[in-house]
Parts: C-alpha cells; structure tokens; sequence
C-alpha cells in the first residue's frame, strides 16, 4: 500500500511534504512490532495514527484500544490500566480487567502519554520490557502481549530534564518518532482541509456549502493556526450554522478569528530551523533592553565627546565620569568601538563606530542624534524590511530569508505598514 492509498482509505486530506513524511514512517513500522511515539500539537490529528498502525500490523483483527492518559485520575489510572483485584481499595466491590488485559494481542493508544504519573511510569516501563504486570491489590504477575503507540503534545525532552518523565520509559517509548506537522506548516493544505469540512457539514446540515472569497482564502493561509486542524474545523461549522450568505469574505472571516490582525515582530528560530514562539516574549524583552542600553551608552558618549570638543581633557573627564572612561578608553583610543548586530534581524548596523582621533566628529554627533531618536521598534522593523527588499530588489523571498523570517511573515508586515 502506498501513501496515496493510505490518504483515502483513512480519509486524510493532504499533499504537504511533511504530512507524506510521517505518513511513509507510519508505513514503514506498521508491519513491526516496535514501540511508536507521535509527537506534534495539540489538534494537528495524532489519533490518526495509531488506527493506521494497527490496520496494517497483524494485529489488526485483535482488539484496539484507545486511552486519553490526560482524562483519569491519578488515584485510579492504575486500576484503569492494569486492573485491580476486590478489595484493593475502597468501592473494589469486584475484580477489575485493566486495558492492557482487555487489549492482549492487539494494539493500546496511550494518549498524551506525557501526563503519566510518575509511579504509573514504573508500570508501564515494565510492561514494554518484559510484558509483565501486576493488578492493584494483587502480588500476582500477568503477562500480556500488546503493542503499545504513544502520543504527546508536550516536549518530552524537557520533560525528562525536569524529572517529569522518566529517561528510560521516553527512550523506550520513542524507538521509532512519528511527527505529525502544524496546520500553519501545512500551507497548502489549509485550503484543500476547509473544502472538506464544508462539504461535511453542509451534509449534516442540509445547506449548501460555503465558499470562500480570493481573500479570504489568503487570509485563512496566512494565519498563524494555534488551534490547528481542530481550531479551522470549528471554524467551518460555525461559518456554516450561522452565516446566511454562503460565500464567506474576509472581513468575515475575521469576526471568527478576532487575532487575525495581531502584530508580530519577526519570529527567531531555534536549531532546528523552526519558529520557536515559545521563546518569543523572553527574546523580545531582550531587545528592548538591549536597545534601552544602547540609549544611555550613545547618551554617555556623546556627553564625553561633547566635553573634549570643547576643551576639556581626558583627566577632567576621567574626575566627572571615572566609570564611563574605563570602559570606553580602550575602544575608543586603541581600536573603533565594534558595531553592535541584533542577531535574525538584520545584518545592518545599528550604532554607527566611534570615529578614529584626530577625524570630524561633526557626522558621529548627527548620526548618534538621529539613531538616539529614533529608537522605536516599529520605526527599526520598518527600516530594515525596507533596506531587505532593496537589497534584494523587491523579491519577498530572498528578503524574508536575510531577515531570518518567513515569507508569509513578511508579507503580513508589507501589508501592515503599507510598504507597497
């Protein structure tokens, strides 16, 4: 069976690279035995699957089993497990069968498997070694043969680091790592996806489906997506309950997504080479401190050359300001004082260097005025997409790349500060 047969015969709606990515992985250990972990976000259809893998394994006419790990009780997600024995605790009025008995010879889906109990870790652990465990309440070993498929939204190497999940279990667990992909790295998916959620519920409603207008479409592909495909199929439903016109536009659109308009500062990337939004406030608070130290040292500076332009010396300097000399005599007798870069930003320089002895300090003293005042964000962001698309001739991709954000970014920002 290849991908495309995979993709209808368990309805899934795609043609982006990564989605074939992880659905060839799915291909490749569906027929083994090993332990599959699936990561991605929150509503991007990790429950997808395990159903494939258990459809195309052996164990396919065994019994499949699905548990949210997130939704029971740590007081009684052992006995949800592995069973309990009478009497094991209060209102064990009877045996128990765990979902790993109940599932013996099939396929268990252990569902944000992140939020384990550590002592339910232990459990499990043993379970996927030896294929033993041990009922609430009993002293007695069972066995069981299942195959086990996690999945997570959380970062479980994080995790392992703060000791909220076990080392062992994680690598025992992630022997093969599935990834499921964001809605908003699917972009041309996002349009094919809304096509089939329209028709659905135009079915289950009895109305004609909705459309989407030229711009709303690029709306929809422009948005961010946190919600992924869970967020955009509400989305459809409630378009088609509630709206009476059924070709939807953008301003539509929008009373739905009221952070459609948010305003994003170009987005750092982690190692990886993805958006890491997690970071994103932290390093934003870095650069406006940053940029308010740069104030006060262009500040200092201009105080000091001020003081020598008109007659002082460096001693009587020295006896005003003995802190702010220390630190910039070096650089500025020795060698010019190197231009700080705000890195993923841009490649220009923000503070002008300090000009040789013996030169005009005449433009030093209005460049160091006009960048003293000109220190908004917005006013840099604004520059420095400007000077990019000069640069690169007013080709969006190659000045997306050089400011270390994506195209779809760009675009929004051209768009919002009107850079036509």
């Amino acid at each position: 069976m290849n991908i495309q047969e995979v993709k209808q015969r368990f309805g899934i709606i795609g043609v982006s690279p990564l989605l074939d990515r992880a659905l060839h992985k799915t291909l490749q250990v569906a027929p083994t035995d090993i332990s599959v972990l699936i990561t991605g976000e929150s509503g991007v259809g990790k429950e997808a699957i395990p159903k494939i893998i258990h459809q195309l394994s052996y164990r396919k006419h065994s019994p499949y089993i699905a548990v949210n790990c997130g939704a029971i009780p740590e007081g009684t997600i052992d006995s949800e497990l592995f069973g309990h024995e009478k009497g094991a605790f209060t209102g064990a009025t009877g045996a128990r069968k765990g979902y790993f008995e109940e599932a013996n010879g099939g396929t268990i889906f252990l569902d944000e498997v992140g939020e384990l109990p550590m002592s339910t870790q232990v459990r499990l652990l043993r379970v996927l070694e030896t294929g033993e465990y041990i009922k609430v309440g009993s002293s007695k070993i069972h066995k069981t043969d299942v195959r086990v498929v996690g999945a997570t939204n959380v970062n479980m190497k994080e995790a392992v680091k703060k000791n909220k999940f076990r080392e062992d279990l994680y690598y025992r667990l992630n022997t093969i790592e599935i990834r499921i992909p964001a809605l908003r790295d699917r972009n041309e998916d996002i349009y094919l996806l809304f096509r089939k959620f329209a028709s659905d519920f135009a079915d289950k409603y009895h109305t004609p489906a909705v459309r989407l207008t030229p711009e709303a479409q690029q709306l929809l592909s422009n948005y961010r997506w946190p919600g992924n495909i869970r967020q955009l199929r509400n989305l459809v439903e409630q378009l088609s309950v509630i709206e009476t016109n059924r070709e939807i536009d953008a301003s539509t659109i929008g009373h739905y997504l009221p952070d459609v308009g948010a305003n994003e500062l170009p987005i750092l990337y982690n190692e990886g080479g993805k958006a890491d939004d997690s970071s994103f406030a932290s390093e934003r608070e870095i650069m406006y401190k940053l940029l308010f130290d740069m104030r006060n040292d262009l500040n200092n500076l201009k105080q000091l050359v001020s003081g020598i332009m008109d007659g002082g010396n460096i001693q009587s300097v020295k006896d005003a300001n003995p802190q702010l000399l220390q630190k910039i005599s070096e650089s500025i007798v020795d060698q010019p004082l190197s231009t700080p870069v705000v890195q993923n930003h841009s490649k220009e320089a923000i503070v002008p260097e300090i000009l040789n002895p013996g030169e005009s300090h005449g433009d030093f003293m209005t460049t160091a005025q006009v960048e003293d005042e000109n220190l908004s964000l917005q006013d840099k962001e604004i520059e420095m997409i400007k000077k990019a698309l000069e640069r690169n001739r007013g080709k969006r991709k190659g000045a997306a790349e050089e400011l270390g954000i994506s195209e779809r970014t760009l675009y929004r920002k051209i768009k919002q500060f009107k850079l036509y």
